[in-house]
């Protein structure tokens, strides 16, 4: 008979704001959970770039603008609000070409009547947003383009963009930072190190560099990334996955679709088999 569970591993999850529900799923999937929060989010209130942006943009100096994120497009709306009325941030953008990221800053320009322009298809990472703009033959040669950032800043994208011949500006509208409390944190490398952990669920790239600083911090980096290559290692998809190799990691498991509950059903269904292969055999 097939494994439908993870049949009580330790499994691992970063999760912040979903952090509850995602401790719940990999209950209900048979997994005991260890919930280390990895990340908080930090509005940018005084955000300097971003005003910079709209005034750029009401002047008409921008050509397309990008949004990478749902929840990064609400807050530059938020921080313009403070200084110019929303309607006018949408009906500038109404006036150039607008792409998206993925379905939810798709979302929310629909909700604004914002029209779409272009969006990048699956996996939404920014390899698929230079190909959705080569594919689509929009020609990005001397025009401006603003990039709405998330959390860290891409410069893969905005290089792919200027070898396109654009000007690009960023404008980072919101930061990753810390937790406050990065107790639970500092723990679930001391647990990791300590080889009690069977499986760690990452469901953004921040999480896998957060807890390699903590662990930098710490002077314990290498013994985290040993202790990690002998864990069953699920991203929930590309760009995680990404950040994972780049820190030196396999990656053991991507989710067929980048939502948290495939993430947990299908690490569930496969981490017993995973976790077999990177045992040593004997002799």
């Amino acid at each position: 008979m097939a494994v439908t569970n993870f049949q009580g591993l330790t499994v691992l999850t970063l999760e912040s704001r979903r952090g509850q529900e995602m401790s719940r799923l990999i209950e209900t999937y048979g997994g005991k959970p260890l919930h280390a929060p990895a990340m908080r989010e930090v509005p940018l209130s005084s955000n300097v770039e971003a005003l910079k942006f709209a005034d750029a943009l009401f002047k008409g100096k921008f050509d397309v603008v990008i949004f990478l994120t749902g929840v990064g497009a609400r807050v530059l709306s938020n921080v313009l609000a403070g200084v110019h009325p929303a309607e006018e941030f949408l009906a500038a953008l109404r006036k150039i070409s607008v792409i998206a990221r993925g379905p939810k800053p798709v979302a929310v320009l629909r909700e604004w009547k914002v029209p779409v322009t272009l969006a990048a298809p699956e996996p939404n990472t920014w390899h698929e947003v230079l190909r959705a703009i080569d594919e689509s033959k929009q020609d990005l040669r001397g025009k401006s383009v603003a990039v709405q950032e998330y959390g860290v800043s891409n410069p893969e994208l905005l290089e792919g963009l200027r070898e396109r011949g654009a000007r690009v500006t960023a404008v980072p509208v919101y930061q990753w930072a810390l937790p406050e409390k990065t107790a639970p944190l500092r723990m679930a490398v001391e647990e990791i190190i300590a080889g009690r952990i069977d499986v760690a669920l990452f469901t953004t790239s921040v999480q896998v560099l957060h807890l390699f600083q903590i662990a930098e911090d710490a002077g314990k980096k290498e013994a985290l990334r040993a202790s990690m290559q002998r864990m069953v290692k699920a991203s929930i998809g590309p760009t995680t996955s990404e950040t994972l190799r780049g820190c030196g990691l396999s990656v053991d498991l991507e989710a067929s679709h980048p939502k948290m509950g495939f993430l947990v059903k299908e690490a569930a269904e496969k981490s017993q088999a995973l976790r077999e292969r990177k045992r040593p055999q004997p002799g």
